[in-house]
């Protein structure tokens, strides 16, 4: 058994399409980040009065939130082009060059991981953003010169998930820095049902309610277990999910009644087992994953639901995840009861 498919970061192409299909397209359709979007909604209207492109916008937060499905909006109702690329993509200044030259007014360039970026790139964006030009070396040696190519005025929108890693420099460039939350239960009902709505998969309302308790605060997970539930709802149930079908189909995603996955499980039983203060290599090494995926994708969750907590020592448990060991040495039937 597969036990952690709703928290795989590569989904295939079906996958991938059902995920186009049900973000929301417009402002008014987005739940849930109240704060941010009201932010956003004045800046658009008071950018369509000035008949100014958007200023540079720069959304953070753990993946999955809503960043790329923000950014697709704004270009949207600003009704501007958007050029999407990513970090990783752009490794040398003529790549970001021949994308920079080839905008039109008011068109948005979309950069995803953009903190990702080398140095060299950041500082070509650094007159970009400021003056809407660029310098472009020409030859090297003691012929090279500089030559500054103006570009026209356009919106650049970041999405990263971890701004401390952008250089000061580069961030105050930004003329909007927003942060997107974890979404609360009640939040990621309402996105449950519409998607649910989307996919023609009915769910009662203690399904509906029973995943938005265990997608973590995301969106993203709240989507992909749906799917996987219309999966069995299909096969399984008639179509339709109710509260025992969602209970059983979650049991054999590998998803307890807590919520926790298999590699929750055993960061906690990692933790367990020192009973001191733990390093995060030193967890990210037990539980076989990358430290950058460790702090990102599971710990969030396990400090936002009082699993774990940061000390300046290392990561420790907490009375809750203490207990649930205990109750699971004792054979408890805490992982599925």
């Amino acid at each position: 058994m597969n036990s952690e498919p709703v928290l795989d970061r590569t989904p295939d192409s079906t996958d991938r399409g059902l995920d186009q299909a049900l973000r929301p397209r417009m402002l008014d359709e987005f739940v849930g980040q109240p704060g941010l979007v009201a932010n956003l909604r004045v800046a658009i209207q008071a950018a369509r009065a000035r008949g100014e492109p958007l200023d540079h916008v720069l959304l953070s937060g753990l993946p999955g939130l809503g960043k790329t499905t923000l950014a697709h909006i704004l270009a949207r109702e600003t009704g501007a082009a958007m050029h999407v690329t990513s970090g990783p993509a752009l490794g040398k200044p003529g790549d970001l060059a021949g994308l920079l030259t080839n905008l039109a007014v008011g068109d948005v360039l979309f950069v995803d991981e953009i903190h990702r970026l080398g140095a060299a790139i950041e500082e070509l964006l650094y007159a970009a953003m400021e003056d809407y030009a660029i310098d472009i070396m020409i030859d090297s040696g003691p012929s090279a010169r500089s030559v500054r190519v103006p570009i026209k005025r356009f919106t650049l929108i970041g999405a990263t998930t971890r701004e401390g890693m952008l250089s000061a420099p580069f961030r105050s460039r930004f003329g909007f820095l927003e942060k997107l939350e974890l979404y609360p239960p009640a939040q990621l009902e309402s996105i449950i049902r519409r998607s649910s709505g989307h996919l023609g998969c009915p769910m009662d309302d203690a399904s509906v309610r029973r995943v938005a308790r265990v997608a973590r605060g995301t969106p993203r997970i709240a989507n992909r277990l749906v799917k996987r539930l219309r999966d069995f709802a299909q096969v399984e149930g008639g179509g339709t999910v109710n509260a025992e079908l969602a209970e059983t189909s979650l049991r054999r995603l590998g998803i307890d009644q807590n919520g926790l996955v298999e590699t929750d499980r055993r960061i906690i039983q990692a933790l367990g087992r020192s009973g001191l203060p733990v390093g995060l290599k030193t967890v990210a090494v037990a539980v076989g994953e990358d430290e950058e995926t460790v702090e990102d994708v599971y710990e969030p969750f396990l400090l936002t639901e009082g699993w774990i907590t940061r000390t300046p020592r290392g990561r420790r448990l907490t009375e809750r995840a203490v207990k649930w060991l205990e109750d699971t040495k004792r054979g408890a039937d805490t992982l599925f009861g």
